[in-house]
This record gives structure tokens, sequence and C-alpha cells, in this order.
């Protein structure tokens, strides 16, 4: 199955012949530490800068009706956010892992994104749309 957005990643999860849980980390742009003319320049253009991780949380697939939906839960919390980071952990023998089994994997997630390791996770655009980040 190709995966071009949002949608088409809960399809896919929700097909596992084990049931997943998703790990959802909101990045927001920012520039890095003691930015050059250069990097200030282009960041304030939308390109560029570094993704910091704002927000975090698991969920089942069953628990994300739609992207729009995930949307307007995200804006309830007041934090803006420009890129979402996605990935899964699967189950055993048809049991879904719980939050407490999602912890440790979230927060290696995050570590990962802080230090720019990014390359395992998928990337959600506010349109909902899967990009490759360089």
């Amino acid at each position: 199955m190709s995966l071009n957005n949002f949608s088409d990643l809960l399809q896919a999860a929700r097909q596992q012949p084990e049931p997943q849980r998703l790990l959802l980390v909101f990045t927001a742009a920012e520039l890095p530490h003691d930015p050059t003319d250069e990097e200030k320049a282009h960041f304030e253009r939308g390109e560029g800068g570094a993704l910091a991780p704002v927000l975090c949380v698991d969920k089942l697939p069953e628990e994300v009706a739609s992207f729009a939906a995930l949307l307007d839960e995200a804006k309830h919390t007041g934090i803006g956010w420009d890129i979402l980071f996605v990935a899964t952990i699967s189950g055993r023998r048809g049991v879904a892992p719980n939050s407490d089994e999602a912890v440790r994997p979230l927060k290696e997630m995050v570590e990962a994104i802080k230090g720019g390791r990014i390359g395992r996770f998928l990337a959600v655009t506010r349109e909902g749309e899967l990009v490759q980040l360089q």
C-alpha cells in the first residue's frame, strides 16, 4: 500500500496483522541556537530552521477518527505546530500496546527528533500530506 497522506497511514495501521499504537510528536519550526544572518533570512521566508517537539501523544488508530479530528484536538491544546512525526508500535497476540508501553518509545522518538534523527518517522504537514524532510 502506498502512503500519501495521514488517512492512508491510519488505514494501513488498522490493517496490520497485530494491533498498533500510534506515536505522535507535534513539532514547531524554530531558529537554531546562535543563527547566522543567512539562517535568519531563510527562516523569515519560511525555509529552514529546526523542528522542536512541542506536544506528544500516543493513540490507538481507532481513537483517531480522521486527520481533521486530530487537528481539532491539537488545536484545543493551544500549542502551535508545523510538522507531525508519526511512528507505530505493534501489539502481540492480538493485544494492542497500552499507553504505559508507549512511554519509553515516545520519549526515544522525542529525543531522536531533537537530535535531528527523523529518517525513520513519517512526517505529516498541517494539511495531512506526507512529506520527506532532508
